[in-house]
């Protein structure tokens, strides 16, 4: 498998960076995952704007224009041998010569990138849906900088491993945040539901296609603070993010959610993403 690191295509097993990267010592910088179809890259450029959103937001100086990262990421798709892949970008702010909060001056970041097979969900989680259980927001308040500073996010996922659960629902000060992973939406009463944009959420792509989506085809939405009362007596709970997509959730915390089987709104618009996104890969090629 091909990857890079500051610089160089090379094998994975020998990319290797320095201990004293504040990436390893602080979770001192930024990430992104981009879904590739069939060897082309999903909304590529509005990944590449979250990363720099991202990067803005920790001070950290992007080490690429936007058409070199783009032609890194093509060559990264092409030099590996799935056809779905699942492309994870890395900046940190680079390796000091010591450790030392404060941010060091000239020093140049790591960036990395390699890649993986898209494993999306399974037929049967999408007939069936995906129990989840729900947990306190405990984490810090950027939650909008997609940082690999992820502990907290780790610790709430293994919750919901741990309960033989797919993913944790987190709630601040009684209303819905997100997923540990994902963005989560609500439908009631006809009305697809999904919390602001703040600094208490990572705002997703597939969030931002799931709204577009929805006022296209004139589903009923709303964009507002959703109360634990309204996520826990919901018609239909949904997951999204850019390798779940669209996904149904039928438990939560032991609980069926409405019927305790995916609901209409979800199957519809799932079917909408996927015809979304066939023609955006379609229009790729041209």
């Amino acid at each position: 498998m091909t990857a890079y690191l500051n610089g160089q295509f090379l094998p994975i097993e020998e990319a290797k960076i320095s201990p004293l990267d504040r990436g390893f010592l602080f979770g001192d910088g930024a990430y992104e995952v981009i879904p590739v179809y069939s060897r082309r890259p999903f909304r590529i450029d509005e990944h590449l704007r979250r990363l720099q959103l991202t990067l803005d937001g920790i001070r950290l100086p992007n080490p690429h224009a936007l058409e070199e990262w783009r032609r890194l990421v093509e060559r990264i798709i092409a030099d590996n041998e799935f056809d779905d892949q699942s492309v994870y970008i890395q900046v940190t702010r680079g390796a000091d010569s010591k450790r030392d909060q404060a941010f060091p001056s000239g020093v140049a970041p790591t960036t990395f990138i390699f890649t993986a097979p898209l494993v999306t969900p399974s037929a049967a989680q999408r007939e069936m849906g995906i129990a989840v259980v729900s947990a306190l927001d405990n984490r810090w308040l950027r939650c909008d900088l997609k940082t690999v500073s992820l502990l907290a996010n780790v610790l709430l996922r293994q919750q919901a491993i741990d309960a033989g659960c797919v993913e944790t629902i987190m709630l601040r000060d009684g209303y819905l945040t997100e997923g540990a992973a994902s963005n989560i939406f609500v439908v009631k009463n006809g009305v697809l539901l999904a919390p602001p944009k703040d600094h208490r959420m990572l705002s997703g792509i597939t969030y931002d296609v799931v709204l577009e989506l929805a006022a296209r085809h004139g589903m009923a939405h709303e964009v507002r603070e959703i109360s634990e009362a309204e996520l826990r007596s919901a018609d239909e709970l949904w997951m999204t993010s850019s390798t779940k997509e669209v996904l149904p959730i039928t438990v939560l915390d032991g609980k069926p959610v409405g019927n305790g089987k995916p609901g209409p709104a979800a199957r519809q618009m799932y079917a909408w993403y996927c015809s979304f996104r066939d023609d955006v890969m379609r229009k790729s090629d041209v």
